[in-house]
């Protein structure tokens, strides 16, 4: 398959650069060829958006939530290729994939919903006669820059608010997510979405990044990546007064207590630090135990490390698969190296079965180290997670708060104080208890605090905030 660009409801394919697609499971297979845009492509998904927005904007809630129901209807019916697609192209396993799809069929339903919903409310004047309300209404022409580790679900939870709400989208998916980026549009674009209410532009942010957050006039930018990337968007955005959002790390610690149910406890730890070869920003990559049940649990562990499977993509049986793409592998195996030389291996789990060619990476787990340590503090984005031991309820929330990042942190207690003070002090955006750090629902607003987010939500209502603005009206009458 070749990516291409979508705008103003026209295909094109770039003709400035083209490389190959690599199949992460196998280095010897090539999925398809990515085309690379320029600045010029940028420029013309604006103008074709801006021309869209009136229309778009002006249609009623309801008209706007039949476009969902129907790009909702033509997903669940292409979901099996465009789940193998991604799969093939990223290397998340296929059965995770198919569950990532169908989370995008469930928010363009769940977004599509809101188009009938009231979106304001009335105000009592203190003066007679005047009828004095708010509405919410459409920014314009929104940005949407996106990552590869879930090239369906992401770009979904974004762009559907944000039709529903009346914008219209630039949308540049990751470069190691394009190839399925093109098929999601196609399915849209076959489901009769109207032209420019959706722009694909192809290419790296090193090469269209500029063009798109300096060149051109948007409106609103709503960005999942790295700390530093977002970082540089929300400064730039800032400069030119554009509303940003930008989803960033996460460093999630889970808090195992004394009176944890270790058998129940084990498999969301493990699900929470491994699948999707811990390339979530959600992942569990701290884990703290109390000190009455730290040999127990670590011993459990271990055992539960052992034995998972660590397979292609596509192999249905796969607990997970290779990481994303070689520049992943090389950054992912400098933590590797550094746990074998500087901390204790806990477990290690077992090596891809037979003469694999992928960018597989066996899960780790690592303990021994402090808690100011690189493998503690730095987002690490792959199979390897570490283990702290604490020596009471406020040891673990001090270890638990020890960093930079505030996006989400589980409890394991049976303890209902200690759950209730968890959710209190723990300083993350999204907090749980008896459940992994990832997995949080789409009908749930998503984000973090201190450098995890820029302090909005996603998903949920939420969402509908952040892709509106609110006008207050006031008409007098005689």
């Amino acid at each position: 398959m070749n990516s291409r660009n979508w705008i103003g409801g026209e295909w094109f394919t770039p003709t400035s650069k083209a490389c190959a697609v690599i199949n992460p499971s196998n280095t010897q297979e090539e999925v398809g060829v990515l085309h690379l845009s320029d600045s010029s492509h940028v420029i013309q998904a604006e103008q074709a958006a801006r021309q869209a927005f009136t229309s778009w904007s002006r249609l009623t809630g309801t008209a706007r939530a039949e476009h969902l129901y129907g790009l909702a209807a033509a997903l669940e019916s292409k979901s099996a290729d465009v789940a193998q697609l991604a799969s093939l192209e990223m290397g998340k396993p296929i059965t995770e994939m198919r569950g990532e799809v169908m989370r995008g069929v469930h928010l363009l339903r769940y977004y599509a919903a809101e188009g009938v919903r009231a979106n304001g409310a009335v105000i009592p004047s203190s003066e007679p006669n005047v009828l004095q309300y708010t509405k919410k209404v459409p920014l314009g022409v929104v940005g949407i820059i996106t990552p590869w580790n879930f090239p369906v679900a992401i770009p979904i939870w974004k762009i559907a608010p944000a039709l529903i709400c009346g914008n219209t989208v630039i949308w540049k998916p990751a470069e190691f997510a394009s190839l399925t980026a093109t098929r999601l549009v196609e399915v849209f674009a076959e489901a009769g979405l109207p032209a420019g209410v959706i722009n694909l532009v192809i290419g790296k942010g090193s090469q269209i990044g500029d063009a798109l957050l300096e060149q051109i006039t948007l409106d609103a930018v709503s960005f999942t990546g790295s700390t530093s990337t977002g970082s540089r968007i929300a400064q730039t955005c800032a400069k030119r007064n554009i509303k940003y959002q930008t989803e960033m790390g996460g460093k999630n610690a889970a808090v195992v207590l004394n009176d944890a149910d270790i058998e129940k406890t084990l498999p969301m730890i493990v699900s929470g630090a491994f699948r999707s070869a811990g390339q979530k920003c959600t992942a569990t990559s701290r884990i703290i135990v109390e000190s009455g049940i730290y040999d127990s649990f670590t011993k459990a562990l271990s055992k539960a490390i052992s034995e998972i499977k660590l397979a292609p993509s596509l192999d249905p049986s796969a607990y997970l698969g290779p990481v994303a793409s070689a520049s992943q592998y090389e950054t992912v195996m400098s933590y590797v190296n550094m746990a074998w030389d500087q901390a204790d291996i806990l477990a290690q789990g077992p090596a891809a079965a037979g003469d694999q060619t992928g960018y597989y990476i066996q899960p780790l787990v690592a303990t021994g180290i402090h808690a100011q340590h690189s493998l503690v503090q730095e987002e690490i984005f792959g199979p390897v997670t570490v283990v702290l031991e604490a020596s009471d309820f406020d040891h673990a929330i001090a270890l638990c708060n020890q960093t930079v990042y505030g996006l989400s942190a589980s409890l394991f207690t049976q303890n209902l104080s200690y759950a209730h003070r968890f959710l209190d002090e723990a300083e993350a955006g999204m907090v749980r208890v008896n459940q992994e750090t990832a997995g949080v629902e789409y009908q749930s607003p998503f984000g973090g605090m201190k450098l995890s987010s820029s302090h909005t939500r996603e998903q949920g209502q939420a969402a509908l905030d952040f892709y509106t603005e609110l006008k207050t009206c006031a008409i007098r009458y005689f």
